[in-house]
């Protein structure tokens, strides 16, 4: 489905009716999980470790720690934020304390496979009884409650949000001005390639991409729009061959669009990269829905300024990843880290998170219609398309897959290997797993 004006009234109607049989038939537990039967706040501090320390997550990041604050007057939150992109420098301090045993309090994590490692090396709490606690298995999709239970069958963090990485953004501005018709729509990725060809030879570059996770998080894209749901799915399950032939010619494609790209992208984050189409200095992007707060930040309107739909191929799919929370085993203040759990996963924490993250609350009983545009679309989207779960973003691959898929992925698009080894590595990246 595009995304534009024309679509989002009719999306927040049916956005809207979904959310209210969802609340007559889910037996919600009326207080929005923020009541006093929660974590009493007497940890007297929590330091937390979310690696939101600019743009959106920024702005998120604070709005949550502000709902805390009123929940929890008497707990102080301790920012112990690492910047860096995807949480990669979050995550390289974070194991080098982990291994000393010196947890903080709480620490972001991706949910689903990411939290695999950290959960064989026993270094997080099963929060399972925080669900049932704070009211979560009330207010959460069970589809997503299950997906956040691990191997053992416990669940190990609490979800601030569900956002999408499959989305494309675009300045139609830049389309029209080079003889391509912004209100196209792709059926595949052979579609969407012409209109490429079209731009490449105006000179204008095509798509923007950034550093080697903004690489990765194109890949999979091109391997869900190539292979389909049930194929990208059986790339985790060991039901699809990596070094078959339909992996081959998915590759193929996600080779010929890095050549659309800009040259510069390795010294690039996905702000940077995303940007490029804010200035009309690129014609596409594909970026996570955390993108829209870019351009919303920027008095950017969907459907005139920028068109956002899904990657041509993966209409109809979800790519889902969630940002959540743990409580560490060995925490100095696990009463803290409750409370802050707590907030995390209540109505107004995830309503004022996600407003300005950009995402969607992992909650069913949000409002709509204290959302954008674009924001109503997700909701809608998460409700009825077939979701799967996103290797960039730590929901599909454990944390030793994807580094090292990574790695082949940053070899390849820098002309350190050809076609055939790329595939081969990534073969063997995922027989590690």
């Amino acid at each position: 489905m595009r995304i534009d004006r024309r679509t989002s009234a009719t999306v927040a109607t049916a956005a809207l009716v979904g959310l209210a049989l969802a609340a007559c038939s889910g037996g919600g537990s009326g207080d929005g999980g923020t009541g006093d039967g929660g974590a009493s706040g007497g940890g007297a501090e929590v330091e937390g470790g979310p690696w939101w320390a600019a743009g959106a997550g920024l702005g998120a990041r604070d709005a949550l720690v502000g709902v805390f604050e009123e929940q929890h007057p008497d707990v102080e939150f301790i920012n112990g934020a690492v910047a860096g992109g995807a949480g990669s420098a979050a995550k390289d301090l974070l194991q080098s304390r982990l291994q000393a045993q010196d947890p903080p309090d709480t620490f972001q994590a991706h949910a689903g496979a990411e939290l695999q490692d950290y959960i064989d090396a026993a270094q997080i709490e099963d929060v399972s009884s925080l669900y049932d606690e704070f009211g979560l298995t009330d207010v959460f999709p069970a589809d997503l409650v299950d997906r956040l239970k691990s191997d053992d069958g416990a669940i190990y963090s609490i979800p601030s949000n569900i956002h999408r990485a499959n989305v494309v953004w675009a300045n139609p501005t830049v389309l029209e001005a080079n003889g391509v018709d912004p209100a196209a729509t792709y059926a595949d990725l052979d579609a969407w390639m012409a209109d490429l060809d079209k731009l490449q030879a105006a000179g204008v570059t095509p798509l923007s991409v950034a550093t080697t996770w903004t690489q990765v998080n194109l890949l999979e894209t091109v391997l869900l729009a190539d292979l389909g749901a049930e194929g990208y799915n059986g790339l985790w399950d060991g039901s699809t061959d990596w070094e078959g032939a339909e992996v081959t010619a998915a590759l193929e494609d996600f080779e010929k669009l890095m050549s659309y790209t800009n040259t510069d992208r390795d010294g690039l984050d996905w702000p940077e990269a995303t940007q490029m189409v804010i200035d009309g200095n690129a014609a596409f992007n594909v970026m996570g829905d955390w993108a829209v707060a870019a351009f919303e930040e920027q008095g950017k309107t969907l459907g005139t300024d920028f068109t956002a739909f899904p990657v041509p191929g993966t209409d109809g799919v979800f790519d889902f990843l969630a940002d959540s929370f743990t409580l560490p085993v060995g925490a100095p203040h696990p009463d803290g880290a409750k409370a802050w759990l707590e907030t995390v996963g209540s109505l107004e924490g995830q309503v004022a998170f996600n407003k300005a993250k950009g995402s969607i609350p992992a909650r069913t009983d949000a409002d709509p219609a204290e959302f954008s545009e674009y924001q109503q679309t997700a909701i809608e989207s998460f409700g009825n398309d077939t979701i799967v779960s996103s290797l960039a973003h730590g929901a599909a691959a454990p944390v030793a897959t994807l580094n090292a898929i990574s790695d082949a992925t940053s070899k390849f698009t820098s002309g350190g290997s050809d076609l055939a080894t790329y595939q081969s590595e990534l073969a063997a990246a995922t027989a590690q797993g």
